[in-house]
């Protein structure tokens, strides 16, 4: 008789409930908590300030800021990946994982001097003529956009990777035989190969960009509001836990529906098929 495999599931579950869908349980019953019992006055709290929706919208434009960036930096990188030897692809490989073993904190901090007045990119700039006096990235949207585009990039040329990793190159090789050429390969051959591992790739780097506080609040500065700033803000300087939870749960959900349709159309059978 086959022996069921679920006493070793059981463990897992048991911490899948324990530590995510117990506290987000408390999260969201917080978020209802009111004055004598349950109450929406919270969302429409958050939603009612026109603020708080700006915020919204420039944390879901800072995501898709930093995916198009990490997407314009990732297919190049993953196709050199694929063109490569084997010791260009341990370089390459290397170079990718080395930054993920940093903390985020490092690395951000990092890039407070790199877009310093100071920084090598002032120094280039004036080098170049292109301003007369040093300039600084920092508390910018321009600059919090680049810094997380390096933080996120090795989110997506992993799964790019390994996708171009089971792709046999007699592919490129009959395109070219029928006369396309690499631009056309690129975008009619390659693309839709890599687009599973572009959306998963789009879903790691949305969500880690919109939830990143450090990154937000060092290189992003104050002026620069996004949601995981004000839920710190509710919670550290006007102790509203309740709408901080609210605010908390709206995020989720925000973030939620996008990555559910973009797996949704990774799960595509015309996709599945080019996988």
């Amino acid at each position: 008789m086959k022996q069921s495999g679920f006493p070793y599931v059981v463990p897992m579950l048991l911490l899948s409930v324990a530590f995510f869908a117990t506290p987000l349980a408390v999260l969201v019953g917080f978020s209802f908590t009111g004055n004598g019992g349950m109450t929406l006055d919270h969302y429409a709290r958050f939603f009612g300030d026109a603020f708080n929706f700006r915020v919204l919208v420039n944390t879901a434009r800072l995501g898709i800021e930093t995916v198009i960036g990490t997407t314009l930096l990732g297919i190049p990188i993953a196709l050199l990946y694929w063109h490569g030897g084997r010791n260009l692809r341990q370089i390459l490989i290397f170079l990718t994982l080395i930054p993920m073993l940093t903390s985020n904190v490092v690395r951000t901090f990092a890039w407070i001097v790199i877009l310093g007045r100071q920084g090598p990119i002032s120094e280039a700039l004036m080098a170049m003529g292109i301003t007369g006096m040093p300039v600084s990235l920092m508390f910018t949207e321009l600059g919090l956009v680049m810094a997380m585009c390096q933080i996120d990039l090795p989110l997506i040329i992993l799964p790019l990777i390994a996708i171009l990793s089971r792709t046999p190159y007699q592919l490129t090789e009959a395109a070219q035989v029928s006369g396309a050429g690499p631009w056309r390969i690129l975008v009619t051959v390659l693309l839709p190969l890599m687009l599973p591992g572009l959306l998963a790739g789009w879903i790691l780097v949305f969500a880690s960009t919109s939830s990143s506080f450090v990154t937000q609040a060092v290189i992003g500065g104050a002026r620069n509001v996004y949601v995981p700033q004000l839920i710190y803000r509710e919670v550290g300087t006007l102790f509203d836990w309740p709408l901080a939870s609210a605010i908390a749960v709206v995020l989720l959900l925000s973030t939620g529906c996008l990555l559910v349709a973009l797996t949704m159309i990774s799960r595509h059978r015309r996709l599945v098929g080019h996988a």
